[in-house]
């Protein structure tokens, strides 16, 4: 209904009305979802640039483990999830475990 209304206000002359909702409209989707989103990933990437052995971290796919090597140059790095059991994780799937939270800037 309420897009009727607004294309019926646009067919009427009301043009400028209509460029300033949509601007509206935009700024909001803006503010509440995407520069949230984005200050997220920033937090993200800080705690994976920060990672130091012993770090104990939590894979995308909920494995729980300490960071073993870090692996520099290499797109992964290695995590012991138990006593001599390692393995290799990419960078971009390993968060931080749920103790520990991210920093806040």
């Amino acid at each position: 209904m309420t897009t009727a209304l607004i294309l019926m206000q646009a067919q009427q002359g009301g043009g400028m009305s209509m460029i300033i909702m949509l601007v509206l409209m935009i700024a909001i989707f803006y503010f509440f979802m995407i520069r949230p989103q984005r200050k997220r990933q920033k937090e993200i990437e800080a705690f994976r640039n920060s990672l130091t052995i012993g770090s104990e971290v939590i894979t995308a796919s909920g494995v729980y483990g300490k960071v073993k090597n870090l692996n520099e140059g290499e797109p992964y790095i290695s995590i012991e999830i138990a006593k001599d059991v390692v393995i290799k994780v990419d960078r971009n799937y390993v968060y931080a475990k749920d103790n520990q939270p991210l920093q806040q800037q």
